[in-house]
């Protein structure tokens, strides 16, 4: 569990939450709150917000923009888990949908999330879905040849623009739920206060499908799940151009592992044979404990040509895996009780300065501290030559602390050529320090964008990345400390798990072809050396980090949208190709067959999927007294990897891919207008309207430890109002 720290948060929470002042509107005149400042908070927040995002611009990159419409548009809107709403954006590849696990553009994870512009420290991978859409104002993916201020996790950006209380006054309760014995009662507020403004939102969750049914069923067995989610928001004007603001959020998640009936026979604790029929499979109790917390303070000022924002950020987080003590001795042979603590820090500067119309320089760094408790009991037989248990099980404790520094700078220009053609290029320099790893690297970033007309634009880019692995992710074990056990590893092998370093490409061509017609093509190729994964190995429920000496990543994504009065429709289709060569750290994870297989042949990720698609659309009806919204979206994906056989009987390791699949999902909001403030909500959703079975895994696969369907069909309905 973690410390005090994660209380300090929520009472600091409480703390800079004001009581609720007498409403104001947002759009009266300007406010005088003392004898020296007058002003707007509108219009001062506003001018500090276009400041904040002239700090921090995609310039080149790729970019998929979701607005708080938008969120409603999609399945089960605001109350939809934060990867279903990324899941929308092209080249986004569903994995575990309950766990949260995304592939974006071919990679696993890698993704760096980003609120108001800051980054958010690493936390322990796991199911935990911290983030609440219920925050969100608006959301952006950034991909491709990001620019010299992103660093280390480059895969992809999520940055969010949270709800404030400059413009989201008032509150609201909410009750949603459904099928899978779903209910989530949620709360919001916001405000302001002379030039103070809040926000507020708090989530309870609980429903019968926690992670990815193992069977084709209806209803998981021993799959419950509760979880309650805490963000908040203080921003304080300090002046026109300055301000200060504060970032809260707490989040604390329960789930029952899903079981599998029929498993077979194995050993019973006193290590002889147990009886068949004494035990079944689904009886087993393994569960999972997830916290997150983290603060960020961030002071912003823009001073003339200069902007800049500074930020301290601060995590907690930890993962608790308890086994069935008996249950996962007779089925596996190892009943494996794994704890991880992280805590971070750390400080974050970025800034702009505009020498003249054609030059904007930004600059910045980042530097972020890492600790982690990472301790393990594990109860194993011993075992003899042919892998029997000569006696009873015993137990074996493995604790470890890792720790990860992770540094960072950058410097660039935005260079307008001319009214079409703007360059930016740049270069960062990062530096990675940690109890297994020492590396660095600069890394040169250029990225052009051409504009003809004003309905085409073009980009183009290149960037140097530097990865290093995730710390929570790298196995601290001894594997020499489970020799002759049921637990031992057919190899000792172990070297450290490296840095990532590639070389990226990235090109595309946006066409607006007709008022509120707007297509696009972008294409990407990455050559990695280290080339970073993760997976889960063993029956706890952590994703542990390995590399491919070689990597080799590259896709095609297009998109479409158009919308017209309250009609919006769009359509991605992505294709990706994801590969590695030879392993070359983690080694003691992989049967020794693969691992020679893999050192000589290259072999498809195990998260590549070779087309995703997704299309959507609504259609909302305004009047005086509310609005109707209608919509259907249709995902598809061609299948994750699995296991192949070749004809000579040779395992190949991601060889082959489970069966495509593609389903269908609609749903109604009404909205009633019953006073200047209140507005009543109601929603229904169907997902899955098909109750389409469909496979997400099949249980093999490299760093795949079970099966994993996507969920039947389901009735969702909810009822609020905001006042």
């Amino acid at each position: 569990m973690p410390t005090r720290f994660p209380f300090a948060l929520l009472l600091l929470s409480l703390a800079v939450v004001p009581a609720a002042p007498a409403q104001q509107n947002p759009a009266s005149s300007p406010t005088t709150t003392d004898s020296t400042v007058t002003m707007d908070p509108v219009e001062v927040a506003d001018h500090l917000d276009r400041a904040r995002a002239d700090i921090l611009p995609e310039l080149g990159a790729s970019s998929f923009v979701i607005n708080k419409q938008q969120l409603l548009d999609l399945p089960q809107g605001e109350d939809a888990p934060f990867s279903q709403v990324l899941l929308r954006a092209p080249g986004v590849a569903e994995d575990s949908a309950a766990n949260g696990d995304l592939h974006v553009r071919g990679e696993h994870g890698n993704l760096q999330y980003r609120i108001n512009d800051v980054l958010l420290p690493e936390g322990i991978s796991g199911f935990g879905l911290e983030l609440d859409p219920r925050f969100v104002g608006s959301l952006q993916l950034i991909t491709g040849s990001l620019p010299a201020q992103y660093g280390f996790r480059t895969a992809g950006i999520v940055d969010i623009q949270t709800k404030s209380g400059i413009l989201d006054q008032g509150g609201g309760v909410s009750v949603y739920g459904g099928s899978f014995d779903t209910f989530r009662p949620s709360v919001e507020a916001g405000g302001t206060a002379g030039q103070s403004s809040w926000f507020l939102n708090a989530t309870y969750d609980q429903n019968g499908l926690g992670i990815e049914n193992p069977t084709p069923a209806s209803n998981a067995i021993h799959d419950a799940t509760n979880q309650g989610r805490l963000f908040s928001y203080f921003s304080r004007i300090l002046d026109h151009d300055s301000r200060v603001s504060v970032m809260l959020s707490a989040s604390d998640s329960n789930y029952q592992v899903p079981n599998t009936p029929g498993l077979a026979a194995g050993t019973s604790p006193d290590g002889n044979p147990w009886l068949p029929g004494n035990f079944d499979s689904t009886g087993l109790d393994e569960n999972q404990n997830e916290q997150n917390y983290f603060g960020v303070i961030t002071y912003q000022k823009t001073a003339g040509d200069l902007n800049y924002q500074v930020s301290a950020l601060g995590r907690a987080r930890s993962v608790h895996f308890a086994p069935d003590p008996v249950g996962d001795l007779y089925f596996n042979g190892v009943a494996s009780d794994v704890q991880r603590q992280l805590h971070s820090w750390g400080l974050q500067g970025d800034a702009s300065y505009s020498r003249h119309d054609r030059h904007t320089l930004r600059f910045g760094a980042m530097l972020l501290d890492e600790s982690v408790t990472a301790d393990a009991t594990t109860t194993v037989f011993p075992v003899d030559t042919d892998g029997n248990a000569t006696s009873p099980a015993f137990a074996v404790a493995d604790n470890h602390r890792l720790h990860g520094l992770f540094a960072g700078w950058y410097l660039q220009d935005e260079w307008k050529l001319s009214r079409q053609v703007t360059l930016n290029y740049g270069a960062r320099l990062d530096v990675f320090d940690s109890s297994f790893d020492h590396e660095g690297q600069l890394s040169p970033r250029i990225n052009l964008l051409y504009q003809p007309a004003t309905a085409t634009t073009l980009h183009a880019g290149y960037a140097r990345y530097f990865t290093p692995p995730p710390v929570e992710s790298v196995s601290g074990a001894t594997v020499a400390r489970f020799d002759d056990t049921s637990n031992a590893s057919a190899t000792d092998q172990d070297d450290p798990v490296k840095a990532e370093r590639s070389d990226y490409f990235d090109a595309g061509l946006t066409q607006k072809l007709a008022p509120g017609f707007q297509v696009g093509v972008d294409a990407y190729y990455k050559r990695a050396k280290n080339q970073l994964d993760d997976g889960l190995f063993g029956q706890t429920l952590i994703l542990s980090a390995f590399n491919y000496a070689l990597g080799d990543v590259r896709g095609v994504e297009l998109t479409a949208s158009y919308a017209s009065g309250g009609f919006n429709a769009y359509a991605n289709l992505a294709h990706s190709v994801a590969k590695g060569r030879d392993w070359t750290s983690a080694q003691f994870l992989f049967d020794p067959a693969d691992l020679a297989y893999v050192k000589d042949h290259w072999i498809n990720l195990d998260h590549d999927q070779a087309l995703t698609g997704t299309f959507g659309a609504s259609y909302l009806w305004k009047r005086n007294t509310g609005s109707t919204l209608v919509y259907v979206d249709v995902p598809y994906g061609s299948g994750l990897r699995n296991d192949a056989t070749a004809a000579d009987g040779t395992n190949i390791p991601n060889g082959g891919s489970v069966p495509a699949y593609c389903t269908v999902n609609v749903g109604v909001e009404q909205n009633l207008r019953t006073g200047p403030r209140r507005q009543w909500k109601v929603r229904l959703d169907v997902i899955n309207l098909a109750d389409k079975s469909y496979e997400l895994r099949d249980g093999s696969g490299v760093g795949v430890n079970a099966a994993q369907y996507g969920m039947r069909r389901g009735f969702f309905g909810s009822m609020g109002c905001m006042f």
